[in-house]
């Protein structure tokens, strides 16, 4: 029954809407003229309450509707009146609409921090009734725009336990975060990281490490070591065992940007590359940019390394240090003021210098570093903090060969927070690299520094999570000393020389927009303006033609020009200027959450030069300016990449290719001198670099097994072409290939987590061998074979692979306060590989046949360390 009273009551609507009507509206009509045309040619009736005037006219316009039916008569009258019709059964209800409001939207924004109260880079917040979330910056800052109203906030961060919070919006609103340790036994769960790739984020050619990451790579002698630990990701080599440096996308180690806290660090090993200059224990993490670089760094043209410090505990002194077979550190944190202020000083030794000694050798060789913090909130809206370090190397051979050299930073930040939508970063530092070398048995000393002092300010303004700004300013103060020879006794042969100083000033200034617009694409676009001054007072040398080389044609050779004369500059007056405008954009579009294209172009300018003509940078190389004779180094670089996460993230893939030129990059002639050559233009050629390839990054970023494999495809080449038609230039003006081209490079990294007590870890790398010269032939002079090379770079060093393992064993892994310890027990290069460091060309003296000599520095390495914690 009550089916047939459904269908007549369906079959009645329908023709009570069929029902046609013809009606004409202006502004002289009435409501009430209105409802006598409808209701005379309807059943219809009207329906309104007190608030409707019938006597009122609400029309704006003319307008006729001829035989329509009523619905559609009633939806394009609601288009135009102020008024709202609607139908129920044979009634039309009129009401006056609803006025528009759009809701203004509240920020939330604040800080999420660690239990030593330092902030989280890169923690996830989630706003669960919204489905919208955003990520902390490197203060550990969020913002999000909501509407009013009871959200329920979710923080996350690898390692640490989710905190959810149920909050009211009704006003701008802030509010930090305190994360704590995960402390569930990992043998009953599997921990979901949150390692996955953000394919939203048009930032790409960026790797970032963890102290967790960094503390699972084995490395030689089982030190963690945040250097040695980027060598596992693609596209970043070095010259291989114990060679300082390391090289991104083919270049150079002196065209990377090192930083510590901001201030730029100039030499970055110890022990010629053995350790690097970054304490694991007090660095928080740090991120490499290789490409799509954004306008904020400067003055490299192969990559930033941009490493952080730790901020002390804010309540309460913690203690840490690790003790191992060559070296050892310790760690001491804790409040000034509870909640306001915080120091973290660290330190480390090495002491193998004591076992020569025991041995009865008479070979030195040691090192030790200081890093220190300190932190004081002065509110919720400002901070100050001063960051330092110092570190230094000892080397006596023999008593005939002594070298000390080391790196000095300081740096004073304050941040200001004008409003949670803009905050203010403001830093002065100072760096300085030290080198003096001592030869005895030649009765001299050599010193050498560069030091700079520099000042940026930095703006950082978030209109809405679509739109934000950044711009700043930079200056940076070099005062470089070549070099200055001091004799060591009445009978020396070297007299004292002082190598003219070079001062510079390098400013820049720069924009950086970041544009969501709509949900899939995001657009980064930004500009750097460079400049920089060489300065007096100096002497610079004149020379024929200009040309500080000359090219012998009889010989087939270059050689050094001869000054015609110099030319003086006052101190602080201009001897060269140059300007550059370096224009960065990228562009991300995500297809969906978890798959995303990205591409990005930027330009950048390189005014300092390293002098080496060695593949690895070495304690005595040399930085310069440019100048009257060397230009600055301009790179232009494309990349282009596809990115996706598997299984919520549990997996992800990064592919890029890219193409970077280098214009003004300086290579020397055959047999330069370099070593306190105080007229280096007389070794030097200005030529181009390129290098392009292919970099795939796989992660698996949960689970008992976790790690990744990075492969690199690339080629790194150069070119110097004569400067007119009858020079041949190097290798005949032909590209060849760069001493840091690597066409294959492979890294696998695994960490397997068997219980709370032991977990293992491995790392496998191998690369084609660095370019190389050798001989093509042998000629007899005087009775000795004399090697003729070929073309340079046209060889190869034999490939380079060793595979690393590493155990960690946690005695009491429940164990949270008190003392805490664990055991590190390591090998480097288990199957032994006598990699190839340098290939030698001689004359066996027994046989008198030509030879060529295979120089390896590291075969099997066992390492042990015991760490600490109270």
């Amino acid at each position: 029954m009550k089916h047939i009273i459904s269908a007549c009551f369906f079959l009645f609507s329908l023709s009570m809407f069929a029902q046609k009507v013809t009606v004409t509206v202006d502004k002289s009509l009435t409501l009430k003229e209105l409802f006598k045309q409808i209701e005379g040619q309807t059943d219809f009736k009207f329906a309104f309450t007190d608030q409707i005037d019938t006597s009122q006219k609400y029309f704006t316009e003319k307008k006729t509707y001829t035989n329509v039916d009523i619905k559609s008569l009633i939806n394009e009258l609601n288009k135009n009146a102020v008024i709202q019709f609607s139908i129920v059964g044979n009634n039309i209800f009129v009401k006056h609409k609803a006025a528009k409001t759009t809701k203004k939207k509240s920020r939330l924004s604040g800080k999420v921090l660690d239990e030593t109260n330092q902030p989280i880079i890169g923690a996830n917040i989630f706003i669960k009734e919204l489905e919208v979330g955003a990520t902390t910056d490197l203060n550990g800052m969020f913002s999000i725009d909501v509407e009013k109203g009871n959200y329920t906030v979710v923080i996350s961060y690898l390692g640490f336990q989710n905190k959810e919070k149920q909050i009211t919006v009704e006003k701008d609103f802030r509010i930090d975060f305190n994360l704590e340790s995960n402390s569930q036994e990992l043998d009953q769960v599997i921990v979901k990281t949150s390692k996955k790739t953000d394919v939203r984020n048009t930032q790409m050619s960026v790797s970032s490490l963890t102290m967790e990451d960094i503390k699972r790579i084995p490395v030689a002698m089982g030190e963690p070591d945040p250097l040695k630990s980027i060598l596992s990701l693609p596209g970043v080599t070095n010259g291989g065992d114990l060679s300082s440096g390391f090289n991104v996308r083919g270049g150079a180690a002196d065209q990377n940007l090192v930083m510590l806290d901001g201030a730029p660090v100039y030499s970055d090993s110890h022990m010629f590359g053995f350790f690097s200059v970054f304490n694991a224990d007090v660095i928080s993490g740090l991120d490499l940019y290789k490409g799509g670089i954004p306008s904020k760094y400067g003055g490299r043209v192969s990559s930033v390394l941009d490493v952080s410090q730790q901020t002390g505990d804010f309540d309460e002194y913690k203690v840490n240090g690790g003790i191992g077979l060559i070296s050892s550190r310790l760690l001491v944190q804790g409040p000034i003021q509870k909640e306001k202020g915080s120091f973290i000083l660290a330190g480390r030794t090495s002491y193998a210098h004591l076992f020569l000694k025991l041995a009865d050798n008479k070979n030195s060789a040691m090192f030790y570093d200081l890093n220190a913090k300190i932190n004081y909130r002065f509110n919720s809206k400002n901070s100050l903090a001063f960051s330092g370090y110092f570190g230094s190397d000892v080397f006596d051979i023999n008593e005939r060969f002594a070298s000390t050299y080391g790196n000095t930073m300081g740096n004073l930040n304050w941040k200001h927070s004008f409003s949670d939508r803009l905050i203010t970063n403001m830093s002065v530092f100072y760096s300085d690299y030290k080198f003096n070398l001592g030869m005895a048995a030649e009765d001299f000393e050599w010193d050498s520094n560069i030091k700079s002092y520099g000042l940026k300010y930095n703006w950082n303004y978030t209109q809405s999570e679509k739109f934000k700004v950044n711009y700043g300013i930079d200056g940076l103060y070099y005062d470089f000393n070549p070099g200055v020879v001091r004799p060591t006794s009445s009978t020396s042969q070297f007299n004292y020389k002082q190598l003219d100083k070079k001062r510079a000033l390098e400013y820049s200034a720069y924009l950086d927009l970041e544009n969501q617009f709509f949900d899939k694409l995001t657009i980064r676009y930004g500009l750097r303006y460079s400049s920089f001054f060489r300065l007096g007072g100096e002497d610079i040398s004149t020379y024929e033609d200009g040309k500080a080389v000359i090219y012998n044609p009889l010989y087939n050779i270059y050689e050094e020009g001869t000054p015609t004369g110099t030319i003086s500059y006052k101190k602080g007056q201009s001897i060269s200027n140059f300007n550059n405008f370096e224009p960065r954009a990228a562009i991300s579009f995500a297809f969906n959450d978890n798959t995303s294209i990205k591409a990005s172009y930027n330009r950048m300018a390189q005014y300092i030069h390293m002098l080496s003509n060695t593949q690895s940078p070495m304690p005595m190389n040399i930085w310069t300016p440019s100048g009257p004779f060397t230009k600055p180094q301009l790179l232009d670089q494309y990349a282009a990449g596809y990115f996706q996460n598997f299984k919520d993230g549990d997996y992800s893939f990064e592919g890029e290719l890219f193409y970077k030129k280098i214009q003004n990059r300086i290579d020397y002639i055959d047999g330069a001198n370099i070593l306190a050559n105080n007229n280096i233009e007389q070794v030097i050629l200005n030529g181009r670099a390129r290098s392009y390839g292919m970099e795939i990054l796989f992660k698996k970023n949960a689970g008992k097994l976790t790690g990744w494999l990075s492969y690199t495809l690339s080629r790194a080449e150069q070119q110097t072409p004569g400067r007119t038609p009858d020079e041949p230039g190097i290798a005949d003006g032909k590209w060849y290939l760069s001493s840091y081209d690597k066409l294959h490079n492979l890294n696998i990294v695994g960490n397997y987590l068997l219980n709370p007590k032991w977990s293992f870890n491995a790392n496998f790398t191998l690369q084609s061998g660095r370019p190389a010269t050798y001989p093509d032939g042998y000629y007899e002079f005087g009775g000795i074979n004399i090697p003729n090379y070929s073309l340079r770079n046209e060889n190869r060093l034999p490939l380079y692979h060793h595979l690393d393992l590493a155990a960690t064993y946690t005695p009491k892994p429940d164990k949270k306060k008190g003392w805490q310890s664990y055991w590190v027990f390591s090998i480097y290069n288990i199957y032994n590989r006598k990699n190839t460091a340098s290939m030698r060309f001689t004359t066996n003296d027994d046989t008198g046949v030509n030879e060529a000599r295979s120089l390896s520095i590291f075969g099997l390495v066992p390492g042990i360390s015991y760490n600490f914690k109270f």
